[in-house]
């Protein structure tokens, strides 16, 4: 791949996750135990969707990608993700050609087309994880959702929340650049191939709220912000992005988690 500008070298990257671990270790000292804060997004995500998964689940991840959070140094964050072993059959989605490399589930089947390999009524738990985002026909996706699920089957959304700075602020970025940072503040590497275009067609909780009462669902649909990693550019950043977590409403909030169950 032909060499990015923006991109850090191995050895300012060791020094931004340096600083990353400090402050988050000065702000949020329970990090020191474990890797992970008591505000960890992915880890209060997948902790429900894991109580909500039952041994002989059918499981379906819709946009599963090649599974590049394998790498995350977190085991806690990794192991949560993992759906293969834990469920009756794990089930990968993505339009992403190369996701039969992703180690998370039991099988992976391309998306061909608007409707999704899978047949009617026969999932128990789908999880759309940071996927809503890329999604030009929220109709269709929700949709879809409705007809691969069982009666009484879980939805489970986390996607980010259009009314937040960080959403706003990424949609100034150039998409030349939008690589050279996501490498700054991810948790784990990113590729160039692993990036699609963000288009927050459905990014708002009243929005989510909207489509999922139109496709039968009960839900829940509440803002979370995690700590902000994405601000450890310096200390003075990542002071604000503290503030704003723990003092921010709900609904300005970086993350919304969705969880949603299929009426009869």
């Amino acid at each position: 791949m032909r060499s990015d500008p923006g991109i850090l070298s191995v050895g300012s990257a060791e020094r931004q996750n340096n600083a990353k671990n400090d402050y988050m270790s000065r702000y949020y000292p329970e990090s020191r135990f474990g890797g992970f804060t008591d505000t960890d997004g992915t880890i209060a995500f997948y902790l429900r969707v894991q109580t909500l998964m039952t041994p002989e689940a059918f499981v379906l991840d819709v946009g599963c990608g090649r599974g590049t959070r394998d790498a995350d140094p977190v085991r806690t964050r990794r192991e949560l993700r993992r759906l293969r072993g834990k469920c009756g059959h794990a089930l990968g989605i993505d339009v992403d050609t190369r996701i039969s490399e992703n180690p998370f589930v039991d099988e992976c089947r391309s998306i061909k087309g608007d409707q999704w390999p899978v047949d009617d009524d026969a999932v128990d738990l789908c999880i759309s994880d940071s996927v809503l985002e890329h999604v030009p026909s929220p109709d269709q996706f929700f949709a879809e959702c409705r007809r691969i699920l069982k009666p009484g089957g879980y939805l489970c959304i986390r996607t980010p929340n259009a009314l937040n700075y960080i959403s706003i602020a990424a949609k100034c970025i150039p998409d030349r650049l939008q690589l050279a940072v996501l490498k700054r503040v991810s948790h784990t590497e990113r590729e160039e191939e692993d990036i699609f275009p963000t288009l927050f067609r459905c990014n708002t909780g009243r929005q989510i709220r909207k489509m999922l009462d139109k496709y039968g669902f009960e839900h829940c649909v509440y803002g979370f912000e995690a700590e902000p990693y994405h601000l450890s550019l310096c200390r003075l950043t990542y002071w604000l992005g503290v503030v704003h977590q723990r003092l921010a409403p709900k609904f300005l909030k970086s993350t919304l988690f969705a969880f949603a169950r299929k009426k009869p």
